[in-house]
């Protein structure tokens, strides 16, 4: 009885994937009207290619940048080391978003199958991992500890240096 329960089973299985595939398959063909059938993936490879290099080009743009602005704080005999860490660090956070959304581009459109899948999810974990590390680096405090900080900073009365926080918009009072 288990046995036969199973098989049907399976056979429901097998005639659900076998509809995704075929609906996948005209939705396809619907639309390659608009363009060749192999234009679509290339396409798609082409901008995940074009999101890559913006990737490259925010890291070396940054990197240059950054350069540039200890030479300026160099000359200015102000501290390099800590504004220069702050600021590549937020350049180097920003490429590594950038990368990600590349690397999904690539699986999900290109390229998908379990394997391509299970690298991208391990792809981005490592990214996410990295990025949570060098936000707590650069500012000392993990991300989902900052706004109790920040609360504990202003109720001391100390500064706060939340550039990099977004803020809400505040109605003005009196209505203007």
């Amino acid at each position: 009885m288990c046995g036969r329960i199973a098989r049907q089973s399976w056979a429901v299985v097998g005639r659900r994937e076998h509809y995704r595939e075929a609906m996948l398959h005209v939705v396809v063909e619907e639309s390659a009207g608009l363009l060749p059938a192999g234009v679509y993936a290339d396409l798609a490879e082409e901008i995940a290619r074009l999101i890559e290099i913006t990737g490259v080009l925010i890291l070396a743009i940054g990197g240059l940048f950054t350069g540039y602005q200890a030479l300026r704080n160099a000359m200015a005999r102000r501290p390099v080391y800590v504004e220069s860490r702050r600021t590549f660090g937020k350049v180097l956070g920003l490429a590594l978003e950038v990368l990600v959304a590349a690397d999904i581009v690539q699986t999900v459109a290109v390229d998908l199958t379990l394997e391509s899948v299970a690298t991208l999810g391990l792809l981005v974990l490592v990214r996410t991992v990295l990025s949570f590390s060098l936000s707590a680096e650069l500012e000392g405090i993990v991300p989902w500890r900052r706004a109790e900080f920040d609360a504990r900073m202003r109720a001391s009365g100390q500064v706060v240096d939340d550039s990099a926080t977004p803020r809400p918009s505040r109605a003005r009072p009196g209505g203007g």
